[in-house]
């Protein structure tokens, strides 16, 4: 899924480690979305660590009934085998993002007027 390989390949060591740093600040970290899954994924809160508040707000509303919470536990399980691609498309985005702002604050090469 890293499509990111050929424009990565244009960056510095100092552009490898700046990229590095904010993936790991402005990304998802998959042991606290997987932690939040397990104790509060019932009422959506891997969901809204993810960002995605309105499928969040639903599990929420739909763990107040009994018949609510039959189908919240059936999206919680279903939600253990798809949050790792759901964490690793938002470090994407993120990467993605700053790859461009760095490819976009490089001073013009020569020629260039």
């Amino acid at each position: 899924m890293n499509y990111n390989i050929g424009l990565k390949s244009q960056l510095d060591t100092r552009e490898l480690l700046l990229l590095d740093q904010e993936v790991k600040d402005r990304g998802k970290n998959m042991v606290i979305a997987y932690v939040l899954w397990y104790f509060l994924g019932l009422f959506g809160g891997h969901r809204f660590y993810m960002g995605r508040t309105g499928s969040a707000v639903a599990q929420l509303i739909l763990s107040i009934t009994v018949i609510g919470m039959i189908v919240t536990f059936i999206w919680w399980v279903v939600d253990a085998f798809t949050l790792h691609n759901m964490v690793k498309e938002r470090n994407y985005e993120v990467e993605n993002q700053v790859i461009h702002s760095i490819m976009m604050s490089r001073p013009p090469g020569p020629g260039v007027y």
